[in-house]
């Protein structure tokens, strides 16, 4: 973690976090009306009442009447689609074909890749998001880009090179034998320094061979402390063609079970279409179900299953899935996965939505003990959220009295111009 040498200071506002998840209990959350946060080398020594924590002589940071929760975790994003984002016109694999690959090719140039990074991880700050787990390019450059630019702001960033050998092009292939390389050489370089933490990315089934997924399995078993992310049952299309180039599985997880790769780091994007037994499967593994509703919606590609992966057992986590997906806010991926799950019959309550974009995704990443609460011990990583950021959000406050309402309204019409500040150890990064 970046150090911070600054004195004790006490940030002080409406305080929220998230201990439980509210669908599971009452008692899920603490919320203090006129709460601070007591910061000190980055992480949070106390939270309580302001008038308890309060010191002469303490310097302080007024962000009243703002509400303070911990900073929003995205655990499924794409670092090199940055400008691809809002590209018209496809669903996903014509999508991959026409945009994302020619534009991933670019980052074969490390200046690029580093000027992409940089205005990436601004993005994220911008918008409230503290912590990622992120997609880097075919490019080992991509990853070292990424991950220099989270160090030197102090975050907590996850990310991984893709491992892809075949149905692209030429130009952001590897092979079998140089993904396993590359990705080892990576981990050696990055894993555990600061705040960061390797995830081993073969991309989807469709665009490795089986000699590719066993290389990724492989790394699994080498280090088994490691995330793995990768796709899974996103689009009708998608499964057809990755069903013919593995005729011997009984299902799309299947595939990626024969190779080692599910388990309780492992992170599935988009978990849309899945049969019976595929969840059955990811529950008994622990295997994490990822859902991306800007981009789901974005590409037609379908209706994420909440209710029924919750009944399963299954953890989950929510997402911008930026390229495909259409905005970095966690506050506008909320108010999509609530139309979302609306069109499944299922209700996303506010409580249950911002616990699932902090301590939720915290939990699907395996960093629940680290991130995701305002609690003694945990990494002062918080966003400070502002109902009234814009007149028609101002007006609509007027009529909300309780704290589900002004989430609610956060959820549904918030974006970036919500954002007060989003701090990082304790450190302000929003940009001015």
């Amino acid at each position: 973690m970046k150090s911070n040498t600054e004195n004790p200071r006490l940030i002080r506002g409406r305080v929220l976090s998230f201990h439980a998840d509210p669908a599971e209990t009452e008692d899920a959350f603490t919320y203090l009306e006129d709460g601070a946060v007591l910061v000190q080398d980055g992480r949070v020594a106390a939270v309580g009442d302001y008038a308890d924590l309060r010191r002469d002589g303490m310097a302080e940071i007024d962000h009243r009447p703002h509400l303070i929760l911990p900073g929003f975790i995205d655990p499924h994003i794409h670092f090199p689609q940055v400008q691809v984002i809002a590209s018209w016109g496809a669903q996903l694999l014509d999508w991959l074909q026409n945009y994302t690959f020619p534009e991933e090719a670019r980052f074969a140039d490390d200046a690029h890749a580093a000027r992409m990074a940089d205005a990436f991880l601004t993005q994220l700050l911008t918008h409230g998001t503290t912590t990622a787990c992120a997609f880097g390019s075919v490019h080992p450059g991509s990853v070292d880009a990424l991950f220099s630019a989270a160090e030197s702001r102090g975050m907590a960033m996850l990310g991984g090179k893709v491992m892809m050998d075949r149905n692209a092009l030429p130009a952001v292939h590897d092979t079998a034998q140089t993904s396993y390389d590359e990705s080892k050489a990576l981990i050696e370089r990055w894993q555990g320094r600061g705040r960061l933490t390797y995830a081993i990315t073969p991309r989807f089934a469709i665009t490795s061979t089986p000699e590719q997924l066993a290389a990724a399995g492989a790394l699994a078993a080498e280090y088994p402390h490691l995330p793995i992310q990768t796709h899974l049952s996103e689009n009708l299309a998608e499964i057809d063609f990755t069903l013919s180039l593995y005729p011997e599985a009984r299902d799309y997880l299947d595939i990626y079970d024969r190779f080692g790769l599910l388990g309780p780091r492992s992170l599935m994007g988009h978990a849309i279409h899945l049969s019976d037994r595929e969840v059955a499967r990811m529950a008994e593994t622990g295997t994490r179900a990822i859902f991306c509703p800007t981009s789901n919606l974005f590409l037609g590609s379908g209706l994420f299953d909440e209710a029924g992966l919750r009944k399963a057992g299954v953890v989950t986590g929510v997402a911008t899935d930026v390229g495909g997906g259409t905005s970095y806010s966690m506050l506008q991926t909320l108010n999509e996965g609530y139309k979302v799950l609306q069109l499944r019959g299922q209700n996303l309550h506010p409580f249950a939505a911002f616990h699932w974009a902090t301590r939720g995704n915290a939990k699907a990443l395996g960093m629940e003990g680290e991130i995701g609460r305002i609690a003694p011990g945990f990494a002062a990583d918080m966003v400070v959220l502002d109902s009234r950021a814009t007149s028609a959000m101002a007006l609509r406050s007027e009529r909300i009295e309780t704290l589900a309402e002004e989430l609610f309204l956060l959820q549904v019409m918030g974006d970036d111009r919500a954002v007060v500040q989003t701090y990082v150890a304790g450190q302000a990064m929003k940009p001015g």
